[in-house]
């Protein structure tokens, strides 16, 4: 089973780009966040027509997630969404649980983390906030949920400088900031593992680049699009594969899409 996360920075502005990649490698699980529209407004036949099942949790013009699976292979149930932070008008977080053919349901936990602004801003607290509501809730669900578990998504956090083009440039700024990756460590702490990190111990590679500056094209980026795992087989991840491929295309978004392998 694979399980990709992926910002797309509007869905229906990306809608081609997305069915390309959909069409080319037929993830069993989208997970997709940025889809800037409401629920009704989400393409959702260009996908149910393609075999999945869509969950939806959108806002007007801003954020936005959703988790789509292939019907056949991984059917979703137990949907859940306005968490960590209930009622605060922000469409960040979805969950479910995925049933693989082959393998034990799935709790699945996709999140467009509150990207934070400036370091003197509101967004800068409340994005504090929220990643300590998200501990929280995460806890929480673990308790509740004694199977495998996996939180993925446009986490806006740049873990360790190894996951920045250039520390130096970035050190204290938001996405690198001491606060967010004590957040993200506390987060980690309740059982998580990155599997990317786990599979690439040494390797400096990014999932986010900035439309300015040329920033993909000079490989000057970050990577803040994760898979967090816990309680999975003893064998772990298989693989995790980030697609700069499809991040260099025309008209993409500013991330790539990030592919955890699990097994048959």
């Amino acid at each position: 089973m694979n399980i990709t996360t992926w910002n797309v920075n509007s869905v229906r502005r990306r809608l081609e780009r997305v069915l390309e990649w959909v069409d080319e490698h037929e993830p069993d699980v989208l997970c997709l966040q940025e889809l800037k529209c409401q629920d009704a407004e989400f393409p959702a036949e260009a996908f149910t027509s393609r075999g999945y099942s869509c969950s939806v949790f959108g806002q007007k013009a801003y954020n936005g997630v959703a988790i789509l699976s292939h019907r056949a292979r991984v059917p979703h149930s137990d949907v859940v969404t306005d968490f960590p932070v209930p009622g605060d008008g922000q469409a960040r977080g979805i969950a479910c649980t995925v049933h693989p053919e082959r393998c034990a349901p799935l709790r699945l936990v996709n999140l467009y983390v509150v990207n934070g602004g400036e370091l003197d801003s509101d967004k800068y607290s409340y994005k504090l906030k929220w990643l300590d509501a998200l501990v929280e809730w995460v806890q929480a669900e673990r308790q509740r949920w004694a199977g495998p578990m996996i939180v993925c998504g446009d986490f806006n956090i740049a873990q360790a400088d190894l996951d920045v083009h250039d520390p130096k440039r970035w050190a204290g700024q938001v996405l690198c900031t001491d606060a967010e990756r004590e957040r993200l460590d506390r987060l980690k702490a309740l059982g998580f593992q990155d599997s990317w990190r786990a599979l690439h111990p040494a390797e400096r590679t990014f999932s986010w680049f900035d439309y300015r500056g040329a920033g993909f094209d000079r490989n000057e980026g970050l990577r803040i699009d994760l898979h967090l795992v816990s309680g999975l087989p003893p064998q772990g991840p298989i693989d995790v594969v980030i697609d700069h491929d499809a991040r260099g295309r025309p008209e993409s978004s500013d991330h790539a899409p990030v592919t955890i392998f699990l097994g048959p």
